[in-house]
């Protein structure tokens, strides 16, 4: 019987993944350790497709090639981020041929280890091809200090051990059990021995029970996933079909192509950021600002104000479809809670009207909306060759007793975030600074003063004003502001991070060989 793609651990350097849920159904050494899916199951999230399914769609891509991580997307139960330097190049790439590779795991098998370099590791490794994106050869160090490239972060709150260029590659162990990763991990470890080492980990999970598939601040994460032509089959409605090469390097729609050496094809850019939730002030700033609408309590406001804020309910229903109370019903149904468009049917075919300034139903600057503005772009303006593939997991604690009483952070809590996307500006640096830190995105809308995305838009950490966020208020007199919400700060702070390339089977053979 052919494998679903339902279960499995990841490595982002290395991914060692297996398609298939039943035990009997795993390698040999894996029978005794993994003993239930890899995966969450959560109903608000599309399914992954099946083999067959798979191999039923027009120019299905090689996924017996292509690491697990990368078409998977957000869905596992534990998932370990170890980020290492080579020390000895000949020792690693011997091992890497001989003992690490067959641990690698493709999208077929989906199941544990997940490998992935940055520029300065490849170079360690021998490997100088130009892969023809300029990012990646800086690093992510190098753009958060560049003024001309708006990343936002303020470098003073990174990690000591992501500033400059000291990682070389981050392996990626995901599993249904952290015991089950730590085993992975000492196993790799005693193959590498001292060819590398431990630069920083860090560990993330699903959140528990209910919480699962929600990030730290109660939001469900991760329902508006691209449709990958060649991969998605079927696609729901409201997805959006994208061309292969605006995740994987040397596939159709590559903006790069002609430029890519031969063994990159099928590989991927990784972004990785740690981005640490300030979880207690979030939760006290909505308890603070509850938005004044008749019929709702004061803690239903404060619900509604988050709902706009991200542009969807806690559960994961779209406040476009459900503008004044959640609605789990349609949040659980994956073609329901992704299927809709910003434009309103009553200002059609003209979006010229109402559109532009009518916020009632979502903000113009919402989370999701910033990142995905469906229907607020003019057709043919090219919105899908900046989608992503996101494939990020929380990490840290629950909120503690005493955190919550003091509505203060002592805890490091927040999320691990992964993109994969051929090309790193048109996706993450495109997103990141051309929509989510403008405060005039979407363009052409009557509110001049949209603010920044009010979830992960920064300007330099200070108070930042959000207009369109009560939604009494859409005919807007553009010179008063008396509307705004002000966030005193960010709530979510960027700790470090750092660009990988993730090649395919092929490429990491090529890489052993260098």
């Amino acid at each position: 019987m052919r494998k679903s793609l339902h279960s499995f651990i990841l490595v982002s350097l290395f991914a060692v993944g297996h398609l298939g849920v039943n035990a009997e159904d795993l390698p040999p050494r894996r029978r005794a350790a993994r003993t239930k899916s890899l995966f969450i199951d959560v109903s608000a999230l599309p399914n992954l497709p099946t083999v067959q399914a798979v191999s039923e769609t027009t120019n299905a891509l090689d996924t017996d090639n292509i690491q697990s991580d990368i078409l998977i997307g957000m869905q596992k139960n534990e998932e370990l981020f170890y980020f290492f330097g080579v020390k000895d190049a000949a020792t690693f790439k011997s091992k890497l041929a001989s003992d690490i590779l067959p641990l690698i795991t493709t999208t077929t098998e989906v199941s544990a280890d997940f490998s992935t370099f940055s520029n300065t590791g490849l170079i360690a490794l021998g490997m100088t091809d130009d892969l023809g994106d300029f990012n990646f050869v800086q690093g992510q160090f190098a753009d958060v200090h560049n003024q001309t490239v708006l990343i936002g972060d303020n470098p003073s709150t990174w990690d000591a051990s992501f500033a400059g260029t000291q990682i070389h590659g981050v392996f990626i162990l995901a599993s249904d059990t952290a015991a089950n990763i730590n085993t992975e991990l000492a196993n790799i470890q005693s193959i590498l021995g001292a060819s590398i080492v431990e630069i920083e980990s860090l560990q993330g999970a699903a959140r528990p029970g209910d919480q699962q598939g929600h990030e730290h601040f109660g939001f469900m994460d991760g329902i508006s996933q691209p449709a990958v032509n060649g991969f998605t089959n079927p696609v729901l409605p409201g997805q959006t079909s994208v061309d292969p090469g605006t995740f994987l390097v040397g596939e159709i729609g590559d903006p790069n192509l002609d430029a890519r050496p031969a063994w990159a094809k099928d590989g991927s850019f990784l972004v990785f950021r740690k981005l640490q939730q300030l979880v207690p002030e979030f939760s006290q700033f909505l308890t603070d600002h509850p938005l004044d609408v008749p019929s709702l309590t004061p803690a239903e406001g404060s619900e509604l104000l988050g709902a706009r804020m991200v542009g969807r309910w806690k559960s994961g229903a779209p406040v476009f479809l459900s503008p004044t109370h959640d609605d789990p019903v349609l949040a659980a149904d994956p073609t329901r809670n992704n299927n809709f468009t910003y434009l309103i049917a009553d200002a059609l075919p003209d979006p010229g009207t109402e559109n532009h300034f009518n916020q009632t139903n979502c903000p113009f600057g919402a989370h999701i909306r910033k990142v995905h503005p469906r229907g607020d772009l003019q057709p043919g303006s090219g919105e899908e060759t900046h989608f992503i593939i996101r494939s990020s997991i929380p990490y840290g604690p629950e909120v503690t007793a005493a955190e919550a009483a003091a509505n203060t952070t002592s805890v490091d809590r927040g999320l691990a975030f992964v993109s994969y996307q051929a090309n790193i500006f048109n996706g993450f640096m495109f997103l990141q600074n051309v929509w989510i830190n403008s405060i005039v995105f979407p363009f052409g809308k009557v509110d001049p003063t949209i603010g920044v995305d009010p979830i992960i838009g920064t300007l330099g950490g200070g108070p930042k004003n959000i207009s369109g966020l009560d939604p009494a208020v859409f005919d807007l007199d553009q010179s008063d502001v008396s509307h705004d919400v002000v966030e005193p700060r960010d709530f979510v702070v960027s700790r470090g991070g750092e660009y990988f390339f993730s090649p395919s089977l092929t490429g990491l053979s090529a890489i052993a060989a260098a």
